[in-house]
C-alpha cells in the first residue's frame, strides 16, 4: 500500500523502521487546497488519462479504475486495461474488487461506534476483552487502533506465510491467526513506536465481536456498511466473490510465479483485510470515514489525531492515515490494491482500484498511481510515500 508493502500484506502498510516515542504529527494541510484544485476540464482529463497509462505501462498493470471528483470541480471516472487476462474483458467502474486493508477502517468504524454508544473505552486494555495476549495488561484498544501495540504482525510469520502460499484457498480461523504471532516476542513497550500490524485488527475484531454479541461481518453490514448507503460492498465470511468482479494477479505464491489469485480465501486477513467493494462504494466511503458521518465529533476527532510513522509526511490515527494531508487508507491483496482518500479542503475525493499488488522498484502500484494523479491536480498535497530500503518479507501491508 503506498506505502511499502511487504508480501502478503492486508491492506496498508507503513513498512518503515519505527520512529522513535509517538508524538502528535503536526500534518497541517494548506487553507489554499479548494483553490487550487482545478476544474476537471477536458485537457485535465486528457493529462490524467496519460498519467495513469503511463502508471500502467512502466508498473506493468492488468488493469486499473479511478474515480476523482471535487465539488464544483466535475467529475473523472476511467477504466483502463483489463479485468482478465485470459479472456481480455476490459476494466469497469463496476467491478467488485478485493479491498485489503481497507477493511481496516470498517473495523475500527465498528468499535468507535462502540466507544460512541459508551460499550468500551478507547483507553481499555486489551486483557479486559481477549485473553492470553502477550503485554495484554497495558496494551490498550487505541494502541491497537493506532498501530503501536508492539505485537508481532502474524502475517510476517513464516510459518503463516508457507500455510497461505502452500494453500492459498484453505480458511483461517482468527485464533490460528493471533496464534502466529503470540509465539513472538514483544517488538516493543504499548505506545513507545509505530509499526504497521495486522495482528492488531484481529484483535479489535474480536473485541467487537465480544461487546456486541454479533459475529464482525454481520454487525459491520448492520452498523457501519448500511448506514452509510454503500451497496456493493460486503465482508465475506468465505472465499465467495460477487459477480462481475476483476480477476487478480500476483507473485506472492509458493513458485513465486504470477499467478490468478481471484478466488484465494480472503479469511487469514479478516478484520484486518477480507473485505470487497466497487468504486461507487468507495468513493462515498472516502468522505464518510474522513469526515465522521458516522461518529461523534469527538471521536472523529480522536480518531484523526495522527502518530509519526518514520515517513516523512505520513501519520496514522485510529485506523486511518494522513498522508500530505490526504485522509483515508490503502489495501493490498495478493492480486489486488486499492487506495481511498479524501482532501477536506477541496472535499476532494480519490479512489483507486486495480488487479494486481506486484510491487515496482519497491512501490506498491496503487501509491504510484496515487502520486501521479495528485501531482496533476493538488501539486501541493502530492501522496508520495517515500519507499524504506527495508527487503521484502512476508508481512501485512
Amino acid at each position: 500500500m503506498g506505502i511499502l508493502v511487504a508480501p502478503v500484506g492486508a491492506g496498508t502498510a507503513f513498512a518503515a523502521e519505527p520512529s522513535g516515542p509517538a508524538a502528535l504529527l503536526a500534518a497541517a494541510p494548506s487553507p489554499s487546497a479548494d483553490e487550487e484544485f482545478p476544474q476537471l476540464t477536458p485537457a485535465v482529463a486528457a493529462r490524467l488519462d496519460r498519467a495513469v497509462q503511463d502508471v500502467m505501462k512502466e508498473a506493468g498493470v492488468p488493469g486499473v479504475t479511478v474515480g476523482l471528483s471535487a465539488p464544483g470541480k466535475g467529475t473523472y471516472i476511467r477504466s483502463f486495461g483489463v479485468a482478465d487476462k485470459a479472456t481480455g474483458q476490459s476494466m469497469d467502474p463496476g467491478l467488485y474488487m478485493r479491498i485489503g486493508s481497507e477493511t481496516k477502517t470498517f473495523t475500527v468504524t465498528a468499535l468507535l461506534e462502540l466507544v460512541d454508544q459508551g460499550k468500551v473505552k478507547v483507553d481499555d486494555p486489551i486483557s479486559k476483552y481477549v485473553d492470553g495476549v502477550p503485554n495484554g495488561d497495558k496494551i490498550t484498544l487505541g494502541n491497537l487502533a493506532s498501530m503501536r501495540s508492539g505485537l508481532f504482525n502474524y502475517s510476517a510469520d513464516e510459518d503463516f506465510y508457507k500455510a497461505l502460499t502452500s494453500d492459498p484457498y484453505r480458511p483461517f480461523t482468527p485464533q490460528e491467526l493471533l496464534d502466529y504471532s503470540f509465539k513472538h516476542p514483544i517488538q516493543f513497550q504499548p505506545g513507545a513506536e509505530f509499526q504497521y500490524c495486522n495482528t492488531n485488527l484481529i484483535l479489535l475484531g474480536l473485541v467487537v465481536e465480544k461487546v456486541s454479541g454479533t459475529p464482525l461481518n454481520e454487525f459491520i453490514q448492520k452498523n457501519v456498511i448500511e448506514p452509510a448507503g454503500l451497496r456493493h460492498t460486503v465482508f465475506p465470511t468465505n472465499a465467495a466473490f460477487p459477480s462481475p468482479h476483476a480477476h487478480g494477479y500476483t507473485v506472492q505464491t509458493a513458485s513465486g510465479k504470477l499467478e490468478d489469485s481471484t478466488d484465494w480465501n480472503p479469511s487469514w486477513g479478516w478484520a484486518a483485510g477480507a473485505m470487497i467493494s466497487d468504486l461507487q462504494d468507495l468513493r462515498t466511503w472516502a468522505r464518510v470515514v474522513a469526515t465522521g458521518t458516522l461518529l461523534t465529533p469527538q471521536t472523529q476527532a480522536e480518531r484523526l489525531k495522527t502518530f509519526p510513522t518514520g515517513l516523512a509526511g505520513a501519520g496514522y490515527g485510529l485506523g486511518i492515515f494522513n498522508v500530505q494531508g490526504w485522509i483515508g487508507h490503502n489495501g493490498s491483496l495478493p492480486g489486488y490494491e486499492s487506495l481511498t482518500i479524501y482532501l477536506p479542503e477541496a472535499q476532494a475525493t480519490l479512489v483507486v482500484v486495480l488487479n494486481t499488488d506486484v510491487l515496482h522498484d519497491g512501490n506498491e502500484p496503487s501509491t504510484l498511481f496515487g502520486q501521479a494523479i495528485t501531482e496533476i491536480v493538488t501539486p501541493n498535497h502530492v501522496f508520495d510515500i517515500p519507499v524504506t530500503q527495508a527487503k521484502p518479507s512476508p508481512s501485512g501491508s
